[in-house]
């Protein structure tokens, strides 16, 4: 039986962990709350080296419109605080000793469009991957049928079964993009 032939469990893997890199990249995305994944994607110039803003400060959301960023050391917070404008968020830190706050502006309708848009491309590169990894299984698939190690009648139960699998993944996708979009869209 090609159950034996073909990693289900690994091909699951692969899908979800497309469906994990969405899920980081539609978190940074700015809706009009604050979120402190929004600057997971800004990283210091720490000691000589590009550190992300996690491992220098603490990141914390003590209003729903603002992200108060507490830095550890002292001599760090002008770094960061370059680290933040420099980062294309459109966020004006706000220096107070060692925290800086981040207040979050309105979305204009033009700024909730290109999230959007952005969104969509997250959305399809996951997608992307997803077929990815239906193409291998069923490359698999094809390559034991034509060695004779499985039935065609089990390639095309273990075919239905990889399709099953990656028309799920989908699903998800657009379920993960959907919300995302009411988020940006909601004023």
């Amino acid at each position: 039986m090609a159950d034996q032939d073909v990693d289900y469990a690994d091909l699951e893997r692969r899908m979800n962990g497309a469906i994990s890199v969405l899920k980081t990249d539609l978190a940074g995305l700015r809706t009009g709350r604050a979120s402190s994944n929004m600057l997971d994607a800004v990283s210091v110039d720490a000691y000589g080296s590009p550190m992300p803003i996690n491992q220098v400060a603490t990141v914390s959301v003590p209003e729903p419109r603002m992200i108060s960023v507490q830095v550890w050391d002292k001599s760090m917070v002008s770094a960061v605080e370059k680290a933040i404008r420099e980062s294309n968020l459109g966020l004006n830190p706000v220096v107070d000793g060692t925290t800086l706050r981040l207040p979050i502006p309105e979305l204009n309708a033009e700024r909730r469009k290109d999230l959007i848009k952005l969104a969509h491309k997250y959305a399809e590169q996951s997608k992307v991957a997803v077929r990815h990894v239906r193409r291998d299984g069923m490359d698999t698939l094809k390559k034991l049928e034509k060695d004779g190690d499985i039935s065609e009648d089990d390639s095309r139960v273990s075919a239905e079964r990889v399709q099953k699998m990656t028309d799920e993944m989908i699903v998800e996708i657009d379920a993960m993009l959907a919300k995302k979009e009411q988020e940006i869209s909601q004023v």
